[in-house]
Parts: structure tokens; sequence; C-alpha cells
């Protein structure tokens, strides 16, 4: 009787609680195969989607689908000392995949591996303009000293991948981690695959395997998962976006726009800067190649972000302005006939040939003389970033920047002062605005990145401004997961569950 009763109560248990979740692998379609999987270069999207958080860990970690703000990672807890240096514990009993033991030496090593000149890895940006010291107390903890002080420093680190004290400085291919996967199988040109790891030091992940393939077309991308060839596309259109059990809308924290090179003639010119701006008509994009949802831009940075104008307008739609301007310029003796090439990335995000397009036709019709150039990621980086060609004729360079992390200390030095790697022109007030915005703490810290914003966008005119950008993913009914606005950068597998 007693045996019944039992079995009746587990029944009735089973009935009233959710079943429990399944295990396996998936496939993931991607828009841009990586170049690399070097974890120092994990900021950029088309590496960090892939390896960030499941093959290479951070001490800390942003919450981008709630609200607990800066989480322990491999750091469990972190304090800031009188002195103004940060003291950081770190997590006991962690592995790398490939069986060493994680402790404090790998954290110092790993980020004087970013900082250094032997390589060109991308973390290093966000550390400009501070002097950053890592120093080992003992196995388990490790102090880090800015010079000025960085009251976000913590925030930072969760830019920095941790890697093996024995990772030499160069480039590697494959990325040896904390994280739950590792690297077990790179065809260039096919596919990645990541592996769950059987000795991972947190909870182990719904996905056991990560098949990871790339095709170009968004269009492409949606019908895979339709059809089962794949189970997650995290990036495609809007207008592919028809199926309300499959399609999820996400705000994204990405800024299209056009870096201007202002050292070129005739792009050093204000007028001509203006011009530019005046030209595109910024609202005809929204509903039609650009998302509804899509926000016209007046700054690096999403609204969200501590210091963010309002106040900041958005260029109007005025092509006889511009075409004044470029009168203007022309009588001053400013060579505005020069052809200007606009350099994009190919399958940046969706539409990105036919926005850039009608770009250049707009231009076109006020005057300028505009070429278009698509390259892959690798030679786009050649445009984008120091140090720039000898010899280069006048360039836009159109981009996406990420900024999903809540302050504009993630894009301000390396996107605008004189020595950032990004940055099309030299400032001095820029310069110190940045300085001062960077060490500052509440509302100072916003009123400076605030007064910074209008400058360089009514001022200076350091770029042609775009759009903040909505983002589209298709997801198969067998996986449970939600797009955040940190998807296009950093798509978590552990996050990822199986129906």
């Amino acid at each position: 009787m007693k045996k019944t009763l039992a079995l009746g109560a587990l029944v009735l248990g089973s009935m009233l609680t959710p079943v429990f979740a399944a295990s396996g692998p998936i496939k993931i379609v991607l828009p841009e195969e990586a170049d690399l999987l070097e974890p120092c270069m994990a900021t950029r999207s088309n590496i960090g989607r892939i390896i960030m958080q499941n093959v290479s860990e951070t001490l800390t970690e942003l919450d981008v689908r709630g609200d607990k703000g800066l989480m322990p990672r491999l750091a469990e807890k972190w304090e800031q000392t009188a002195d103004g240096s940060w003291r950081f514990d770190l997590r006991q009993g962690v592995t790398f995949s490939d069986g060493t033991t994680f402790d404090a030496k790998d954290v110092k090593h790993s980020f004087d591996r970013v900082m250094s000149d032997k390589n060109a890895c991308e973390s290093r940006r966000y550390f400009g303009g501070m002097t950053v010291t890592a120093t080992v107390v003992d196995d388990h903890t490790i102090d880090f000293r800015a010079d000025p002080v960085q009251p976000i420093l913590p925030l930072l680190l969760s830019l920095i991948t941790i890697v093996p004290e024995e990772t030499p400085l160069e480039f590697i291919r494959e990325p040896v981690g904390t994280g739950p996967y590792k690297l077990t199988d790179w065809t260039p040109g096919q596919q990645i695959v990541l592996t769950s790891r059987d000795d991972y030091w947190g909870e182990k992940p719904q996905v056991t395997e990560a098949t990871y393939l790339f095709r170009a077309d968004p269009s492409v991308r949606a019908a895979m998962v339709q059809t089962g060839e794949a189970d997650l596309s995290p990036s495609i259109s809007q207008l592919d976006a028809t199926n309300a059990a499959t399609d999820f809308s996400y705000l994204d924290s990405e800024t299209v726009y056009l870096r201007i090179d202002h050292n070129i003639e005739p792009l050093n010119d204000v007028r001509v800067r203006r011009a530019l701006n005046l030209a595109i008509d910024r609202p005809a994009f929204l509903g039609t190649l650009v998302p509804d949802g899509a926000l016209l831009a007046t700054a690096i940075v999403p609204p969200p972000t501590l210091g963010w104008n309002p106040d900041v307008k958005i260029f109007p739609y005025d092509p006889e302005t511009a075409k004044k301007l470029l009168e203007e310029a022309k009588a001053a003796g400013v060579k505005v006939d020069t052809p200007i090439t606009i350099i994009a990335r190919t399958a940046n995000f969706p539409n990105v040939t036919e926005i850039m397009e009608a770009i250049q036709a707009q231009l076109q019709e006020v005057g300028f003389k505009v070429e278009l150039k698509f390259v892959e990621v690798a030679e786009h980086e050649g445009y984008y970033s120091k140090p720039f060609q000898d010899g280069r004729g006048p360039i836009l360079v159109a981009a996406m920047h990420d900024n999903s992390k809540g302050d504009p200390s993630f894009s301000m030095f390396f996107k605008y002062a004189t020595d950032g790697t990004q940055s099309g022109f030299a400032d001095p007030k820029v310069d110190d605005l940045i300085q001062r915005a960077s060490a500052a703490v509440g509302a100072e810290r916003a009123k400076l990145w605030s007064e910074l914003i209008a400058y360089l966008h009514d001022e200076v005119v350091a770029d042609v401004l775009l759009f903040h950008m909505v983002g589209f993913s298709r997801v198969s009914e067998r996986l449970e997961f939600k797009p955040t606005m940190a998807t296009n950068s950093m798509l978590q597998l552990s996050e990822i569950g199986i129906k």
C-alpha cells in the first residue's frame, strides 16, 4: 500500500514540475567566419561570439540578462584599497582545458600579454590613456594598480580573457581556456566545433557540442534554421523574421557609423565633414533597409550608456546646405573633387551592401565623388586601426561598434583620443575630456562624458554616425534561448537550453 501511494505521489509530482531538460549537440550559423581564435582578440565580434566565456573566461562578467550588474567569474570577489588599486580573490579548483591549474600567475601573464608590443591584441585598446600594473600577491590573489586611478577597473577587466602562463606572447591558433568548452575542430572555410569539458569548474551546460557554420546571406541562415540544418542564427534580417515562434528581435548595443580620416584632404575640412552628414537621409533607411526599431545615432554609444546626451540633435537631411558647404570649401581651395572611398566589411550586418550603396548614391547626389569597396574582416582591420597606410587617399570606414558595458570608457579613448588605435584625428580638448571623465565618478563622470559627446558631434564632427541597431535571431523551437543586447558579440552556449 505504501509503495502504491509513493508511486502515485511520484506520478503526480512529475505532472506538476517541469520535464528534465535534455542535452546534446547543436549547430549555429554565423554571418562571418573567424579569421582567428586568439583569446585576446575576443572583443572582435566574429571571434568573441565563438570563444568568449565558452573557451576563454574573464575575471568578471557583466550581467546582460538581468540586474545583477558586475558578476564574479574567475574572480570570486574584489575590493578597492586605500591607494585606489584593486585586489581580486581568485576562484580555486579551476583548471584549463590542457589540464594545468589556474592561478594568479596566469592572470598576470594574460594581462601582460594583452599589453605586450609583440602582438596586436584588440583588448589593449580599452586600456588606453592609463598605465595598469598587475602584481601577484599569492596563488589566489592579485592586485591591479592603475594610473590614473580607474573606478571601473573591475568592469574593464571583463574584457581580458585568461590564458595559461605558458602561452607565448605571439598569437596562437588553438585557444586554451578555463571555460566550459574546448576547441576540438577548426576546418577553415567549413566549420568550427566546440565540445563541452567534463572537468569544468562550474555547472555543466546542456549543449554538449556546438558546430559553427558560416553563411554570408541572412536569408540562407534563416532557411537553415527553418529546415533543421542549423539550430540557431543570431543574426538574420528583419525581412526574414516572419515566424513568431522562432524569430526574436533584440536591442543591440551596436552603432553603425562611418569613421572619417581627418588627416587626409578633403576630409580635414570641417565643412566637408558637415556636408557628409547633411547629405545622408537617415530616416529613410528606417523600416526599409534598417529595422523599424533602430535609433538614429548621435553618439558612438547607445542611449542607456552613462553620459548619453539627449540634447545633441541628429544631423537633418539637407542636401542643399551640403552642396553649399562643398562650394564654400572648394572656393577656399579645398580639393573637394578628390574621390573618397568607403571601406565596408562584407556580411558585417544584414543589408550592409544595400545600405552602403544607398549612402554612396546620396553622397554623389550632393557632389561628392565616392567609390565603394568591400573587404573581408582581416583586411578591414588594416583600414580601421593604426598604423594607417602611408600614401592613402581619403577614406570612410564603415563599421559597427559594440558597447554593451554601460560606460563610454569602452569606446572613447581608442575611437577618439590622439593615441587611440582607431582615432582619425587629434584634438587636445577631446584628450582632456577623456582623461578627466575616465578618472571621475558619479555625476561628474556622467557630466564629462555628456560634454564630450556633444563636442565630438557638434564641433569636431568626428564621424558620420548612422544607427543604433536592432538585431533579429532565429532560434529552433527545440532550443530554450532568447537573445540579448550582447548576442552579436558574445554568445554563451551555457545560456542555451535544449527542450
